[in-house]
């Protein structure tokens, strides 16, 4: 079903960028319609087939699938400038001869803007900081630095070559832990004789612990679980663990299937957090940020919570879609004395794309509302890109 909506849609991107484009005078002048309409069929059978192919593929089905991804980002992208032309000019009923030019110049910022979008996609995810006040942290643990890092999605686009940067850009900022919420791989296992080695190299005096996000379960998950296993990657999945003396970390197994089939998903909550911890600081992994288990877990007492999935949206405009159903898009937020901090991700999904929401990695330095006198409410971050 998801690779329909993506033909129809991708289609009719297709045949309105390309019907438009024909409309800039340079274009019409040097080229027949009936040789740009050929070219353009063959465009479109290229992006059909790598839809067909899939996105995840790790063998040379690979640069189908990915073309095919990125191509519906840039289309998606070209159609919102080409757009705004056509309103201008009423799809030119009105300003006839300003209207070519006016469509050369979206179509121009539609390219910028997609290259732009790649690039966003393709750099190093910057660090941003993020200083949390947890109000039963004991003072012996104050200045402790965590780094939480999500929806890394490797497969095709991103391999243990990838994954090798981002474990040194981490073990710069010397993290006593390294939590990893979800999204590790984009479906299937990468089955990268490298990655354990790389992820193997971690500095981390209190460990990398990881949740389970949707993405883990559209492939082989058990698979994917021993690949980081290997590693050193220890997995909560609905498990809590002492970090340090008064400093617990919880996972979740991820919600998403039983989201979708509208099922109650408290209770890998409920029986991993029974009731309020006492005169202990309690991190919680979700990879989902629902709204309802959100609430949960700060009426349970959960000091600090970390989740991703929502991508900041990732290209925009579709933020505004996403906060529908995650109100709290992206960054720290309160919610009652929990803390909620939710991440854009460092890694991307679907084309690699994104426009206006970089991809990032977290650095949490908690601090003891004992030791400080401040309150459990404050909270500041700062970005370093």
């Amino acid at each position: 079903m998801f690779s329909i909506i993506l033909n129809v849609i991708g289609s009719l991107l297709h045949l309105y960028v390309a019907s438009r484009l024909y409309k800039i005078g340079p274009i019409r002048d040097r080229v027949s319609l009936s040789a740009w309409w050929l070219g353009a069929g063959a465009i479109w059978l290229l992006y059909i087939a790598g839809i067909q192919l899939g996105d995840e593929a790790l063998d040379w089905r690979w640069w189908p699938g990915q073309f095919a991804m990125t191509w519906i980002g840039i289309q998606f992208v070209m159609t919102l400038c080409l757009l705004v032309a056509d309103i201008v000019t009423g799809f030119g009923l009105w300003w006839r001869t300003l209207a070519p030019r006016l469509i050369a110049v979206a179509a121009a910022a539609g390219v910028i803007l997609s290259g732009f979008g790649i690039y966003q996609a393709m750099r190093a995810p910057g660090v941003v900081e993020h200083e949390l006040v947890l109000k039963d942290l004991p003072a012996a643990l104050d200045g402790t630095v965590l780094v939480a890092i999500t929806d890394l999605h490797l497969g095709a686009q991103r391999r243990s070559g990838w994954m090798q940067q981002r474990v040194e850009q981490i073990n710069e900022i010397a993290p006593a832990a390294v939590l990893m919420v979800g999204d590790q791989v984009e479906d299937n296992p990468i089955g990268d004789a490298q990655l354990a080695a790389v992820l193997l190299g971690f500095k981390a005096p209190m460990g990398v612990w990881a949740v389970t996000g949707n993405h883990e379960f559209y492939g082989a998950v058990d698979t994917t679980i021993a690949e980081f296993e290997a590693g050193g990657v220890r997995w909560l999945r609905d498990k809590k663990v002492e970090l340090a003396p008064g400093l617990v970390l919880a996972g979740l197994e991820d919600i998403g299937s039983t989201m979708r089939r509208d099922g109650n998903y408290m209770g890998g909550l409920d029986a991993l957090l029974p009731g309020p911890p006492t005169n202990t600081a309690t991190i919680l992994m979700s990879h989902i940020p629902a709204p309802p288990l959100v609430d949960n877990a700060a009426a349970k007492g959960v000091d600090l919570m970390l989740s991703g999935h929502t991508h900041g949206g990732q290209i925009w405009p579709f933020g505004y879609l996403v906060k529908r159903q995650f109100p709290l898009l992206v960054g720290a937020h309160k919610v009652a004395d929990m803390t909620l901090v939710i991440s854009r991700g460092a890694g991307s999904w679907g084309p690699r794309m994104r426009l206006w929401q970089p991809g990032e990695i977290l650095t949490l330095t908690l601090r003891s509302a004992q030791f400080t006198g401040r309150g459990a409410s404050q909270v500041a971050s700062v970005a370093k890109q």
